[in-house]
């Protein structure tokens, strides 16, 4: 094993040249780009660097541009309207501060996404954001703890957007949402029409739907009522998702007069079990979301739902990272509220399991 370095344990090229084989010159090739360097031994001295967590020195770094005037977009996929428009917002800010943005998508593959960070910030990006939800491991959080220390020696910066804090002391932005409260009051706001039996469909194993759950749970609790995981089925935030689940739910004949769709995509799936199934939203069933894409408006009827503002969100995060000298705070919070419309009624004489 190569020695780590003599300052602190930091890595130096000639440690990563150690590891990868090369010499001194072809690891300073890969990180100039340069000069051509094989494909394979490019790959190699990559390798290296992750492995020993290279970073750049900062006198030397300080010779030429410290990023690349990018900002990367981190996403686990470009197909949910939420991710869409929160990327409308992050590239609307990354076009005014005159920043490139990119795209990246993950896969929902945890180890997918640390590397496009680790590549992001070899490409020198000014700033990476990752949208949406991530399921915490230690391992993982300390991997992206880690990632967050080396792109801010370099003059870069972790951006969680819509997802919370690492921990003090982290080197990170933070600009998420209420995700519990809004969950809790869409459940009041079911409760007191007097429904008693809410379904919640789509409760994907993440950070997100962790913060939705604990909204749901807390309202329950408020009334005096006990949290049933009969009625409580998890999913991904898909309309596929929400149509298995509320098949699955009438299928054994569970209870309940009220879905709670954990977003609005799931919501549609939702409508097309129950249409399936003879019942009429909200007579029979009343249905809700989270979210506020345009499309819970185009619904017959009309989506009651969490408004989430997708679009600032994504505008807060650019703008706040890249200028964090005039925002010394980089944690910020924002707001969400019931948008109430046709899908949800008082509870009526019928119901699924009667």
């Amino acid at each position: 094993m190569p020695r780590r370095a003599t300052d602190g344990g930091r890595a130096t090229v000639k440690d990563v040249a150690a590891r990868a084989g090369v010499s001194a010159a072809t690891v300073s090739r890969v990180l100039g780009g340069t000069y051509p360097v094989a494909a394979v031994t490019r790959i190699r001295v990559q390798r290296a660097l992750r492995d020993l967590d290279y970073v750049v020195d900062a006198n030397a770094r300080s010779l030429g541009r410290a990023t690349n005037n990018t900002v990367a977009f981190v996403v686990n996929n470009v197909t949910g309207p939420s991710f869409a428009h929160i990327a409308q917002g992050v590239e609307q800010q990354a076009t005014a501060e005159g920043r490139l943005c990119l795209v990246c998508t993950t896969h929902h593959d945890p180890a997918r996404e640390l590397a496009v960070i680790n590549l992001m910030r070899e490409q020198r990006a000014e700033a990476v954001i990752l949208v949406g939800g991530a399921v915490r491991t230690p391992e993982y959080t300390d991997r992206m703890i880690k990632l967050a220390r080396s792109l801010d020696a370099e003059g870069s910066r972790l951006v969680l957007c819509g997802r919370s804090s690492l921990g003090p002391g982290v080197p990170e932005t933070v600009v998420e949402y209420d995700n519990e409260g809004g969950a809790f009051s869409m459940t009041s706001y079911l409760l007191s029409l007097g429904h008693e039996r809410i379904a919640l469909v789509g409760a994907e194993r993440h950070s997100i739907a962790g913060g939705r759950l604990s909204g749901y749970r807390r309202a329950l609790e408020s009334r005096g009522l006990s949290y049933d995981p009969d009625v409580v089925v998890p999913g991904q935030y898909t309309r596929e998702a929400g149509y298995r689940g509320t098949r699955e739910l009438l299928d054994k004949g569970a209870e309940f007069t009220a879905v709670f769709a954990m977003t609005d995509m799931v919501a549609v799936g939702v409508y097309k079990a129950l249409r399936e199934a003879g019942l009429r939203v909200p007579d029979d069933v009343s249905v809700v979301g989270f979210d506020d894409i345009p499309l819970a408006g185009d619904l017959v009827p009309e989506l009651t739902t969490v408004h989430v503002p997708h679009e600032e969100l994504g505008r807060a995060a650019v703008r706040l990272a890249l200028n964090r000298a005039d925002h010394p705070v980089q944690h910020l919070t924002m707001g969400t509220h019931v948008v109430v419309r046709g899908s949800a009624g008082p509870v009526g004489a019928q119901h699924p399991g009667a």
